[in-house]
């Protein structure tokens, strides 16, 4: 199965995450398909905190890939801000 989870990378004590698009049977920060965005929680006001490709988290949904409850709530926060 493919899931769309988050991949942690940073320094220790701050934390930088990518998103991508795994299979479900490798490690959180191993072996992954596609990088479709990043997750900073970290970020300052004049920095950008989340971007997510669309069209490609799209598609991937669209071929079966599952997204982490992480993720879900990161895309619709994603879009509360773009609206």
């Amino acid at each position: 199965m493919v899931v769309i989870r988050l991949a942690r990378g940073g320094a220790k004590a701050r934390p930088f995450f990518n998103i991508v698009v795994a299979d479900k049977r490798n490690r959180r920060d191993g072996r992954f398909i596609e990088r479709i965005g990043f997750y900073n929680p970290s970020a300052t006001a004049n920095e950008e905190g989340i971007r997510i490709a669309q069209d490609r988290l799209t598609y991937w949904r669209s071929v079966g890939a599952q997204a982490s409850p992480t993720v879900e709530r990161l895309v619709s926060q994603a879009a509360k801000k773009a609206a």
